[in-house]
């Protein structure tokens, strides 16, 4: 029985339980390791910390329990949105998307984003691990380190490859392999618009232009794979981890430059929990920029504004919000004439422009109906198909600031979507590209017409795109790591200024990566906790 496999006995789970109870009823005043976040980077921290038996590990959950069928079961994933998993962030209203403030969801749960999104595994592009080292200035960032990171920890399930994929590690990844004739259809039809297949999606697709390949998620049997899961579970029946949910990080404690613990609202108490070694803030691109501030950590007018004292002057807390925008979708209506199941069938990334160093759209093509509230208004029919584009490398940028000193006063988000026109550009030339792939003599057996948007073009497809795009929530790059003025963190993730204080998690990116961010981020919790064991010698 493989270790996975043991952790979903009854008695290990008894045992995780148990334990579990003990150590959070007698929660100590100091942990050597306080990791804030249970999402796709602090739980890969925790996890490794934890391993050496002689450390102790204290990780914090604003959420509750991930034992929900919401949760485990995969397909259930949407019914999250909206629910006390999710913190329920809102973009302020944005003029470039005709006013319209979209929902910014994000994981509050143990495990995070991970354990209330699509499960997709995309690595990012070689050029963004090349760009995350030049802008750190180390090496072990670049694109030949992290993809070492990469095969150590999968447990690939596809076509071996060597190379570029690994078996036996931590994270299970299964390819989805097509289930009708529209899935090879749609890579002929990439073919005739010039654009190669891959073996897998992962390995030397991430290396070029872009291409055509099988959709790569963290699902087995039907059971979503979070990193919390994969990560934590398996070490919860020991001593020197404990798991605290329900715990809400409000601010860090900092003694001169040295930051030495947590203040966390928990069970209608505010506990004050001390950190011997280090702090790592996991919170995700809104709460770690938001901790920060309401901690004296940001930009200095910012904070005197609101009546929060100065602990360390860094402008770049809170600014360079990225995010990745989506339309779900563009649909088409099939010949057949019965109802279509979703199905994911095939991704195909491809450049905008090909001046472009790196591919920027992403299109997941899917048999049955992806729709938005915005885009279900075109009453799409059930025989359908669906491309569901976004634009994974956006110039736009946001900024998050705080409306109030105390935690509980809500951050006012600045999305800015479509902020920059070139990003307005490279969505409806999206949008075209799909068009172009579903009008191939290969896909033709499979329409009977366009539905969604049915035709459009010029400033009517343009008007189209500012009324339905939505977001990926793949929200990054708060506390960017660098070495210029707006950086908040070095390429070690320690945050300038502040001793014993690292962050890992999607704000630290300099750009968001090119795709879904749970596999970069899982990177950079692996980043982390081999620092603090180099600088610890743990």
């Amino acid at each position: 029985m493989s270790d996975e496999q043991a952790t979903h006995t009854t008695g290990f789970g008894e045992r995780v339980r148990a334990n579990q109870q003990k150590l959070t009823a007698e929660l100590k005043p100091h942990y050597d390791f306080i990791v804030c976040g249970s999402g796709s980077s602090g739980s890969v921290v925790a996890r490794r910390l934890a391993e050496n038996a002689d450390v102790s590990v204290l990780l914090l959950e604003a959420g509750g329990s991930d034992d929900v069928p919401a949760v485990m079961d995969a397909s259930n994933w949407a019914t999250n949105l909206g629910s006390e998993r999710d913190w329920g962030f809102k973009a302020q209203p944005n003029s470039a998307l005709h006013g319209r403030a979209l929902s910014m969801s994000m994981g509050k749960v143990l495990g995070g984003g991970s354990s209330i999104n699509v499960m997709y595994w995309v690595r990012g592009h070689k050029n963004d691990w090349n760009y995350f080292a030049d802008e750190a200035g180390d090496a072990a960032w670049n694109y030949e380190s992290v993809l070492n990171i990469y095969r150590r920890i999968e447990d690939w399930q596809g076509e071996p490859d060597p190379k570029y994929r690994g078996t036996g590690g931590l994270v299970y990844v299964r390819p989805s392999l097509p289930t009708s004739p529209i899935g090879p259809a749609i890579y002929e039809g990439a073919r005739s618009a010039g654009i190669p297949s891959f073996e897998n999606l992962n390995g030397r697709m991430m290396e070029g232009d872009g291409g055509c390949s099988l959709i790569e998620r963290r699902i087995r049997d039907g059971r979503r794979l979070s990193v919390f899961r994969s990560y934590v579970f398996p070490y919860m029946d020991r001593p020197n981890l404990t798991v605290l949910t329900e715990a809400m990080v409000t601010r860090l404690t900092v003694e001169g430059k040295r930051a030495t613990g947590v203040e966390v609202a928990h069970d209608g108490k505010v506990l004050r929990i001390g950190a011997g070694l280090e702090i790592v803030l996991s919170l995700g691109a809104i709460n770690t920029p938001k901790v920060l501030m309401q901690s004296g950590i940001g930009n200095q007018a910012e904070l005197q504004r609101l009546g929060i004292p100065l602990v360390r002057h860094l402008p770049g807390v809170g600014e360079n919000f990225q995010d990745h925008p989506l339309l779900l979708g563009c649909v088409w209506e099939h010949q057949q004439p019965e109802a279509v199941a979703q199905k994911e069938q095939a991704m195909v990334f491809w450049k905008s422009d090909p001046s472009l160093d790196t591919p920027d759209m992403l299109c997941p093509m899917g048999e049955g109906l992806f729709v938005s509230p915005e885009t279900a208004q075109f009453n799409p029919p059930e025989n359908s198909w669906t491309f569901i584009p976004g634009i994974v490398r956006p110039k736009s940028r946001g900024h998050i600031r705080l409306t109030g000193p105390s935690p509980l006063d809500p951050v006012e988000l600045t999305a800015n979507h479509l902020g920059v026109p070139d990003d307005l550009k490279a969505m409806v030339r999206c949008v075209e590209f799909c068009r172009e792939i579903a009008n191939s003599a290969a896909l033709r057996p499979f329409v009977k017409r366009e539905v969604i948007p049915g035709g459009m073009k010029g400033k009517s497809l343009e008007a189209f795109v500012r009324d339905c795009v939505v977001t990926y929530w793949h929200q990054a790059c708060t506390a960017k790591m660098g070495r210029d003025s707006m950086s908040v963190v070095d390429g070690k993730l320690n945050v300038y200024g502040i001793d014993n204080l690292r962050i890992a998690d999607g704000s630290i990116m300099p750009r968001v990566t090119t795709g879904n961010t749970m596999a970069p981020c899982v990177v950079i919790g692996e980043r982390a906790a081999e620092m603090l064991k180099i600088s610890h010698r743990i």
